[in-house]
């Protein structure tokens, strides 16, 4: 039986160990923390293939410019002479272009498809709880240039064969009946599930150590021993261990692990800020995104509202900037303006990193210098999203199968 070596053990790692097992593999997971808080517990939990937009997208530049001199805007880069950063920074600029957004749609739209048909049959089988509901999502927007936008969307949308509809102030309203919004429109995304992400975490954990995963805690992969073109032990913090093949998913920590095995991966760390409302008195029906202010709302678990957003590129060893959770709650009283939440306290707001390719779109595949080496990272925002569907790829990419959707567009050295 081949031993499979995954490290990290978030959603796309451990995703890999579920379908890697299912077929016939011995694994092992690394994961530098103890698995209780990385970037899969703390986002909104969308399953949304209506994010086919990537997020190296024409204006993004520009917007990013005059965002970095606000403290709480959704979007800012930490200037350095960093030289990844500037690597990334390069390749991220080359690629927000309309064309790129064009070639993105059907990879993204697969990927996302293929991920939630995965989450439908974890959900059909019983095989764990993980709070999986169909509401769709609502994207509302307050001014005329985001609504002439949204009606491009809705075209592009059904293009693509998703069910999304464009809905007047009075349709959208109607929707949320309990809350009154501030909002002239907004998109209807049908096409849209989601789940409760620390549900999920913690019960396919549990899947998996029940099957016999082995899973190593606080365990840091400091190298790799290779011979004749393949990798055969890697090194931790603790001791060294013989494999058969390795999955490198570990999120925003992936860059420097591929640099191990001589790739260059322009990926940088986009934190995110996120705050959990429990038994909370205001009420959504929808998961909403806030167009303008790029914050998402999520109804979860029966009685909480999570909102989250940011995307503050830093380097991972940055510390964290609670004030930005002030453009979040700020964005929420602007479209919800019923909704008066206190600055939480820096214990009750989560943050963590996700790890952001240079073009938007995910790296999945194996590397060209070790041919038993599969790189699966880079989904920014989407990485829950997109996690059982990545899982899956890698195991057809290690048994050599034909996979499921065209993988080309994720190839992990298509900057080369």
């Amino acid at each position: 039986m081949n031993h499979i070596s995954i490290i990290g053990g978030g959603i796309v790692g451990l995703s890999s160990a579920y379908y890697l097992h299912e077929a016939g593999y011995k694994v092992t997971v690394f994961d530098k923390g103890d698995l209780s808080d990385n970037c899969s517990y703390g986002n909104a939990g969308y399953v949304c293939p209506s994010h086919f937009v990537p997020l190296a997208a024409p204006g993004i530049i520009w917007q990013g410019i005059k965002w970095m001199f606000n403290p709480l805007s959704p979007f800012y880069v930490k200037p350095s002479l960093n030289k990844a950063l500037i690597n990334w920074g390069f390749k991220f600029m080359q690629s927000a272009n309309p064309q790129h957004v064009e070639n993105s749609a059907v990879p993204l739209r697969d990927i996302s498809l293929l991920s939630q048909k995965l989450f439908e049959e974890w959900e059909a089988n019983a095989a764990f709880d993980f709070g999986y509901e169909r509401k769709g999502m609502l994207e509302i927007f307050q001014t005329e240039a985001v609504a002439a936008h949204a009606h491009h969307t809705v075209e592009k949308a059904h293009e693509l064969g998703l069910d999304v509809k464009y809905l007047d102030k009075a349709q959208l309203q109607a929707l949320e009946p309990q809350t009154p919004l501030n909002a002239i429109g907004g998109l209807q995304f049908n096409c849209d599930t989601h789940v409760y992400p620390n549900l999920l975490m913690k019960n396919l954990i549990a899947d998996l150590q029940q099957k016999g995963i082995e899973i190593k805690t606080n365990e840091s992969i400091t190298g790799f021993e290779k011979k004749n073109g393949k990798v055969t032990h890697i090194r931790s913090n603790k001791q060294q261990y013989a494999t058969d093949g390795v999955v490198v998913a570990a999120g925003s920590w992936s860059r420097e692990l591929a640099e191990l095995v001589d790739i260059t991966l322009p990926l940088m760390a986009g934190r995110g800020y996120s705050l959990t409302l429990e038994n909370s008195p205001h009420q959504i029906n929808h998961p909403i995104i806030l167009a303008e202010g790029r914050v998402a709302l999520t109804p979860m678990d029966g009685n909480k509202i999570r909102m989250g957003g940011t995307m503050e590129v830093v380097s991972t060893n940055t510390p964290p900037n609670f004030q930005r959770v002030k453009g979040i709650l700020q964005s929420v009283k602007s479209f919800l303006p019923t909704f008066d939440i206190a600055f939480p306290a820096e214990k009750d707001i989560w943050h963590g990193f996700r790890p952001c390719s240079a073009d938007g779109l995910p790296y999945i595949g194996r590397t060209s210098t070790y041919d038993n080496v599969v790189i699966a990272t880079g989904h920014s925002m989407m990485g829950l999203s997109l996690g059982p569907g990545t899982g899956k790829l890698v195991e057809e990419i290690i048994s050599e199968k034909p996979t499921s959707i065209d993988i080309q567009a994720f190839n992990p050295q298509r900057f080369d």
